[in-house]
């Protein structure tokens, strides 16, 4: 969220609905961006408090970052009306939406060596290696951002859904 702010000349600070907010112009689009203040397990409570205020429509005007323990480190793919698969933070944004019909971008983090614990492994810093692969998929993020939102999600998932050319 913070390169999207970054890009769009922004800064995430105002507080409402138990997040970080800040108003942006990405395309022709205005957009709210938002980082919930809540633990990520409640996520949903301020996604819920932010829809009802600013009148959105999750089908068509919600787009969630998420990390995504299945996935590679690296990869990047867009998805709609999908369960959480098991993420605490999506369950909530669902069961507090009582939908699942909305956009997510989902960030693979997965190491490449087996995990006893997931979630201590998510709080952990990354190490260097790993940064030199996620700065450049944060900035492919933000691209899909743009995609989606001057283009089309369908745009964004032909676009971004692909596997990585060898």
């Amino acid at each position: 969220m913070d390169r999207i702010a970054n890009e769009a000349g922004v800064e995430v600070r105002n507080r409402q609905c138990r997040a970080l907010t800040a108003r942006a112009v990405i395309g022709s689009e205005t957009v709210l961006l938002a980082k919930p203040e809540t633990f990520m397990n409640l996520s949903g409570i301020s996604v819920r408090e932010l829809v009802r205020k600013h009148d959105v429509r999750p089908e068509e005007d919600l787009i969630v970052i998420q990390d995504e323990l299945d996935f590679p480190l690296g990869t990047l793919r867009i998805h709609r009306r999908r369960s959480s698969a098991g993420h605490n933070g999506i369950e909530s944004i669902i069961n507090a939406l009582g939908t699942q019909d909305f956009l997510r971008i989902r960030m693979g983090v997965a190491p490449d060596h087996k995990i006893e614990d997931g979630m201590s492994y998510l709080l952990a810093p990354f190490r260097k290696a790993q940064l030199k692969v996620v700065d450049p998929v944060l900035d492919t993020a933000v691209e899909a951002v743009k995609v989606i939102l001057t283009e089309g999600p369908d745009a964004a998932m032909n676009r971004f859904n692909r596997k990585p050319e060898e």
